[in-house]
Order: C-alpha cells, then sequence, then structure tokens
C-alpha cells in the first residue's frame, strides 16, 4: 500500500502535559524523570505485536493511518525526538526545526514499508531514545527548548511529551484493528 495523504493533524498536542488525554489515558504526572526511559522501553515492547499482524498495512478508514503508517510515524518520532533533547543538553534553549510529520509520511511512503523492518528500527530508535533519558544528569531536567511554533519544553516535560505519542498511537492502532476486524 501506497502512503496517502491524510488532512494534516495541527492540534496542539502539549495540552497532555497538563491533563489525562481522554482516548488513550496517558497522564504524564504518572511518569516519574527518572523512570522515562522505562516507559519508553515498555510501549515499545507493545509495537512488534502490533505491526506483525496480516492487517497491518491496512487503513481502518481512508482518513486514519494504518498500524503500518503509525509505526514508522512513532519510529520517526523517537528519531526527531532524540535529536532534539541532544540540541536541548548542548545548547542553550535551542529552537527546533520545524518537522512536517504528514509530509514525511507521503515522502517516505510509510505505507510501503516492511512491517518486520519498521518494527526492528522502532525498538532501535526507542532505545537510543530511552538511553539518552536514562543519562540526563539531575542539573540537567531543567534545560529548554522550543519548539518551531513556539511550544517550550524543558528536558523533563519534553520526556513526557514524547512518550504520550507511542501511547496514543498504540490505542489509535487498537481501535483501528478493532474497525478492521469488525469489532
Amino acid at each position: 500500500m501506497t502512503t496517502a495523504a491524510l488532512p494534516p493533524d495541527d492540534k496542539d498536542w502539549t495540552w497532555v502535559l497538563d491533563r489525562s488525554c481522554p482516548d488513550c489515558g496517558f497522564d504524564a504526572s504518572d511518569h516519574p524523570r527518572a523512570r522515562l526511559g522505562a516507559g519508553v522501553r515498555r510501549v515499545a515492547l507493545r509495537w512488534r505485536p502490533l505491526l506483525d499482524r496480516p492487517l497491518a498495512g491496512e487503513r481502518p478508514r481512508p482518513e486514519q493511518w494504518s498500524a503500518l503508517e503509525y509505526g514508522a510515524h512513532v519510529r520517526d518520532v523517537f528519531r526527531i525526538c532524540l535529536g532534539r533533547l541532544q540540541l536541548m543538553l548542548a545548547e542553550d534553549d535551542p529552537t527546533f526545526a520545524n518537522w512536517d510529520q504528514d509530509a514525511t509520511a507521503v515522502d517516505d511512503d510509510y505505507g510501503a514499508q516492511d512491517p518486520f523492518t519498521v518494527a526492528r528500527e522502532l525498538e532501535a530508535a526507542a532505545i537510543a531514545f530511552a538511553e539518552a533519558y536514562d543519562a540526563v544528569a539531575d542539573g540537567e531536567w531543567g534545560r529548554t527548548g522550543t519548539r518551531s511554533d513556539g511550544a517550550r519544553f524543558t528536558v523533563e516535560s519534553f520526556g513526557r511529551y514524547v512518550l504520550h505519542d507511542p501511547v496514543h498511537h498504540v490505542w489509535d492502532v487498537e481501535q483501528g484493528y478493532d474497525a478492521l476486524e469488525g469489532r
């Protein structure tokens, strides 16, 4: 399947730092900074079984990504966000380059990628991101960075913000499988 463009997701998801997500149940306050790496590893383990399913490449609805497309997106979130974390740790209040996740999905043809490869790459990217969080020193948690739209993060809030993405997309994929399987 080739990745067709979806309507852009232009929501500001930073609200998940202040309240629980009503869809996936993610609560940022449940994730102490010292356990962010463990949280990333835990959610990464949920992806391989989702990508191993026969319908991984099928979209449940034309306007919703397949499990494969979500998995490729989550892999890239970990890769992009590792770079952003490294910037926050190396520079004073960097501004992150804009990342158009929707254009990346089409340009990299997420829907035509191999699910096994995506699962393996997602796990490797998650481990690298988790290890970077495991190595954050006590005095670095308050370092800051700013997204291109002006959203400002500390190293700590950024970790919680990023952790919501794969958790939420596991929920998206599970809902999609329910729809595909007629539940």
